[in-house]
Formats: C-alpha cells, structure tokens, sequence
C-alpha cells in the first residue's frame, strides 16, 4: 500500500470511528434513564414511561444483544441496589456478572447452547414478576440469536439450519425476523406476554432501517404486524421453503392454518403496561461521522437509509453518487459522502466475507483507476459476517495493485471472497468488537484535483 493510499484508509477509519464511538450504549442507557427518589422514568417513550418507586415492589433486568453487557453495566450503574435479579444474553468473552445480574454468553448469526440458557432464565424470571414490578429490558442488535427458544417440537438443530438459509438466501433483517418470530418462544411480543402484568420498559439500540422496535431483536416485547403466512411468503419470495427442515415448515403451515395461535397483535392487553424506547440508532453514528469530517473541512452530503439490497449492486449505485458530488464540487475540496443502514448478501460462492467487505471490492471494481477515490465499508458493531474484520477500504488503485499480485477482484467477487482479497491488499479494517450495533456505514471521499487523500 502506498503513502497515499495508506492516507486514504487512516482519513476514512477516523471518521468511521467517530461514528461508532457515538454510538456507546453505555451513555445512551444512561442517558434515557431519569432515577430520583421519587420515582424511575424512561425518556422518549411513548405512554405511562414514570414508575414510582412506592408502587414497584422488585426491578428485573432482562434482554441482550451485542451491546448487552454495556447496557446492563449502565442499567444496574443507575439502579444500583433497586436491581432484584437479572439475565442479559452478551457476546463471547463478555460473561460474568454485575450484582444481581447475570451475563451469559451467547453466539451471533446463528444461536447456540448459551442463547437457550439465556432464553430460559429470563423466561423464568418474567414468569414470577407480579403487577407490582418491574421489568427492565435492554435490546440490541444481535438479540434475535443471542435469546433463543424453539417452539415445541422444533429442535436446535432446526432453527440453526433454517437461519442459516435465510441468511444466505440474502433475506434482509426484516424477513429473517420475520420468520425467527414465528419460529420461537420469547419473540414478537412473546416475552411480553410472558410478562404481563408486570411493568416493562424496554430500551431499544437500533439496528434496523426505519428503527421499527417489532423487528429490532425481533422484538420480544413489541406487537408483532406480520403473521405465519408472511413468514411462509418470505420462505416462498427468497425459494427455499422446500429446503427448509421438516418440523420448521410444519409449524410454519400450521400457523397459517389457525392451529397455533399467532404472535401477539397491536391493540393486545399484555402491551397495555409496555412502554418502549429507541434510546440509539444508525441516525446518531451518521451524525457524529458528519461531524468528523467536518472538523476536516470537508464538504459532507448524508445518505440515510441508502444501504439496502444487495450490497454489490449497493455500492455501484454509492459510487455513481460520490460521482456525482465529485463533479459538483470545488476544486481542491474534498467531498465525503456518508451512508447508513444494511446490505445483504445472496451467497453463491466458497469464500470468505460479510456484506461490508463484498460494497467495498465491488465499489473497487467500479472505479478502478479513478484517483482522488475511496470508499469505506464497514459494521458499527466490529464485525463483518464471518470474519475478524469490520469492513474494508477500497481505492481507486486498489484493483491494479491486485492484479499486480496475481488477484483476480471480479473472481473474488463471484466466490464472495472479498476477505481474502482485502487481506492481500492491506484493505481490511479491524477494530474488534465494538460492543455497540447501529447497523452499517459507508463513507465515501473525492476530491477534484490531483487525487491525493484530504
């Protein structure tokens, strides 16, 4: 990687850190809760959001999600000893426990032993709360497989497999929670159920396009809108419902034939003591990305909700933009076109790579020998499918300098490799772990003049 390259990749990581550094779930849960002696308030939810210490008997804390152990340290920071008991499914390696509460590591894309035993505890725990207490629930990306419970007759196995095809069918999140909540105990409303009547506040970090809490970890205390035959739609729209497992389209057919009763609906008493509250989305890591190229003196254009679809098409439609305000600007002042939400993947090939990783090489090939141009991919919770890696960068060099080491950028792309290529150019952008999850952002930089970085 050259010197201008290596500036190109150090400029656009500084503001894709900025982002993800907006969006700490620890401030914002300690933000959107107002403790005093008197009583506990949720700010920004909608409906009765104040309990008074006097009418709460117990305080449970429940949920999960790849910001779960930072919520939970912050919820019980600002509770302190008010806190009875609590169950908060977390990633790998963040287990333990803070007071009263347990954090019990769980797998993400697919669910694993630890999300049933998270599952189970809370369910426990929900199940013994009366209509004096109450319920503290902390959600964030990644809790639809972190808090698992298979229906009857529906084994691990099952839903492991039944996700995985909807992941590599490039399904989008609102599908594959759409049949998750059809496929499970704990979601669409399930956990409210389970709840009531106990008083619940539920703290959302958002992950989803449109922020809608029914799909935001698949929404275990939101009235769920879709039925078992939207679910069975998706299965038909993505074909693969005749691969799916036995027991999963048998349960799903018998949700659209009447004989299992359906997920609870809007207007259903056990979300009459609910109150929710988007306390951090992709909105807030946008702004703070804005900001930093600011400071920069650069000219910045927003692109909210623009990653959608598939994310190789995404990224040509991104840099037909970032053509776009190249040619309208100033000579000499670089313009960073910034872009929220979240890609997917139709996987046909052996490779290696998450959706970030596939925007970024198919954006190298788009503007392959376009100097002053680069593009960073990258998700907000430090991982990118299933790798070590965030995202990448790609610039308009990036493809000769493959080629040059006997790498083939389109043969990657069609083996969804864009892992491996990214590794053998210095593309890839690795921040670990992030504990925080605000979907993915694209920052996009040119400049008309002599192409050298910002």
């Amino acid at each position: 990687m050259s010197r201008k390259e290596a500036k190109f990749k150090e400029y656009l990581e500084g503001i894709f850190r900025a982002a993800v550094a907006a969006a700490d779930p620890g401030r914002l849960v300690g933000g959107a809760l107002r403790i005093d002696r008197e009583a506990v308030t949720l700010a920004g939810g909608e409906g009765p959001s104040s309990a008074r210490w006097e009418d709460v008997s117990r305080v449970y804390l429940v949920g999960g999600g790849k910001a779960g152990r930072a919520m939970g340290e912050s919820a019980v920071a600002v509770l302190g000893r008010r806190v009875t008991a609590g169950t908060i499914a977390v990633p790998r390696e963040e287990g333990g426990t803070s007071g009263p509460v347990r954090f019990v590591e769980a797998d993400h894309p697919l669910p694993d032993a630890g999300s049933r035993e998270a599952a189970r505890e809370m369910l426990s725990l929900l199940a013994s709360a009366g209509e004096d207490d109450l319920v503290l629930a902390l959600l964030s990306g990644g809790g639809s497989s972190m808090i698992s419970a298979p229906p009857e007759g529906l084994s691990p196995e099952d839903k492991e497999a039944m996700v995985r095809l909807l992941l590599r069918s490039g399904a989008d999140i609102a599908e594959v929670n759409t049949v998750r909540k059809h496929l499970s105990r704990v979601k669409g409303g399930r956990m409210a159920r389970v709840a009531f009547p106990a008083r619940v506040f539920a703290l959302l970090l958002s992950d989803v396009s449109g922020d809608d809490p029914s799909v935001i970890a698949s929404g275990p205390f939101s009235p769920d809108p879709t039925t078992y035959r939207d679910a069975q739609n998706v299965l038909l729209g993505r074909k693969i419902l005749s691969e799916v497992p036995s027991a999963a389209g048998l349960h799903i057919a018998a949700g659209v034939a009447g004989a299992i009763p359906e997920t609870p609906k809007p207007g259903d008493p056990v979300f009459g003591r609910v109150v929710c509250a988007v306390v951090g989305s992709n909105a807030e890591a946008l702004a703070a990305a804005s900001a930093a190229a600011k400071r920069e003196e650069a000219d910045v254009r927003l692109l909210p909700g623009f990653l959608r679809g598939e994310a190789r098409e995404c990224a040509r439609a991104f840099v037909a933009e970032l053509r776009k305000a190249g040619a309208s600007s100033a000579f000499g002042r670089p313009v960073v076109l910034i872009a929220g939400g979240e890609t997917t993947v139709t996987v046909r090939g052996s490779g290696r790579g998450g959706r970030n990783q596939e925007f970024a090489l198919s954006a190298a090939i788009e503007f392959e020998g376009e100097a002053g141009m680069a593009v960073l991919a990258g998700a907000t919770d430090g991982v990118d499918g299933p790798t070590a890696a965030a995202g990448a960068v790609a610039e308009g060099s990036t493809c000769s300098r493959a080629r040059a080491a006997g790498l083939s950028p389109a043969d990657h792309l069609a083996d969804n490799d864009s892992y491996s290529f990214f590794r053998a150019t210095s593309g890839l952008v690795v921040t670990g772990p992030t504990g925080t999850n605000v979907a993915d952002i694209a920052i996009g930089v040119v400049r008309r003049a002599s192409g050298s970085p910002p």
